[in-house]
């Protein structure tokens, strides 16, 4: 297995408020290599930007902010770096498209000087026109039509689609060795998204960058990455290959994620199952499992043990933090992959728990 090139430790991101502290990320780990892709998936709310914002340092100048663990980036602990050091390698060898690429790009000024900007504050000995070329270069990278007259557009003057290529475009400028992208496919219609999702995937191909893709649809990255980290409530609950979340998920947030997506091997008249209730406070999670007030399968012991990440049995790689035993957790799927409602499924398995 290749060297990770970012390496989360327990990561703990808390943020004091009036009401109390809000446990945005509460204790993560997860790695990735050079060339290979990772899918950080929630619901709104269950820490995934919080936490790639913390790996590019944005995090810390929120007043109070109590950050714990380790960020590992080539073996430097990112959170003992300083502003001066992160700024040098945010851009340049760490780089992040953000969610509205309208409000991350100025409206007051051309795109392509923005890109130039983005690469003479890494490269200061590049001249203007040597980086106007480059910018011109990139456009043409991320496949945006007439590159030479485009370069001197405003923002306003993009569509959605050609925005978000432009942002890809600065966050490549300089040829980051790791790139986080935060819903780069957010508000785009599915054409357009299908567009972004490929080029993200062939230049990661091409210049073999690490990807960090945050999303809350599963069905974004079904193609895009090799393994899924799924967050429920600051914490990680399942991480397995790409091909096993599909495949043989184990978490039943997972199984929740995966029935609101519509499928094309079921009866058209089918309907999607939402999951229950909402995602519980940061504030004043639930006591035991988090997921236990909205968990069809909830057992007594649910309610009072808290489950850790463990290895599932006979899948390498898969980790799940679930009280049922894994046989009763395949045969639930099993059913639900059959089509059959939540409840029907709880009414048919005889829901067994795994050994404290």
């Amino acid at each position: 297995m290749a060297e990770a090139l970012l390496e989360v430790r327990d990561l703990r991101v808390h943020f004091p408020t009036a009401d109390g502290l809000v446990k945005a990320v509460d204790g993560i780990s997860y790695s990735v290599s050079s060339g290979q892709a990772l899918g950080i998936v929630g619901e709104s709310g269950s820490g995934k930007s919080v936490s790639s914002m913390t790996v590019m340092g944005l995090t810390r100048f929120s007043g109070g902010v109590q950050i714990s663990g380790e960020i590992l980036f080539e073996g430097r602990d990112l959170l003992k770096a300083s502003d001066d050091e992160l700024r040098r390698l945010r851009g340049n060898e760490i780089a992040m498209i953000f969610q509205d690429p309208l409000s991350s790009l100025h409206p007051f000024y051309k795109v392509g000087n923005q890109l130039i900007e983005a690469i003479r504050v890494h490269h200061p000995d590049v001249s203007k026109q040597a980086a106007r070329s480059r910018a011109i270069e990139l456009l043409d990278m991320v496949d945006l039509p007439d590159p030479k007259s485009r370069v001197d557009n405003y923002p306003h003057e993009f569509s959605g689609g050609m925005r978000q290529r432009a942002m890809i475009a600065m966050a490549l400028a300089n040829e980051p060795k790791l790139l986080i992208a935060d819903e780069p496919t957010t508000a785009l219609d599915v054409t357009v998204q299908a567009q972004i999702l490929e080029l993200i995937r062939r230049l990661q191909q091409e210049l073999n960058t690490a990807v960090v893709m945050i999303t809350h649809d599963l069905g974004v990255i079904a193609e895009t990455v090799d393994e899924v980290a799924v967050m429920y409530a600051g914490r990680i609950v399942e991480h397995a290959p790409t091909q096993a979340i599909f495949n043989a998920p184990e978490h039943p947030y997972t199984w929740g994620l995966l029935g609101s997506i519509p499928r094309l091997d079921v009866a058209r008249d089918t309907e999607l199952v939402p999951i229950p209730g909402r995602p519980p406070s940061l504030i004043n999670l639930p006591t035991g499992c988090s997921f236990h007030p909205r968990c069809p399968y909830v057992r007594p012991r649910h309610r009072e043990i808290d489950p850790g990440l463990e290895p599932v049995p006979d899948a390498p790689g898969h980790e799940v933090a679930c009280l049922l035993a894994s046989s009763t957790r395949k045969r639930i799927w099993g059913e639900l992959r059959e089509g059959r409602q939540p409840d029907q499924v709880r009414e048919s398995v005889q829901l067994e728990e795994r050994p404290a």
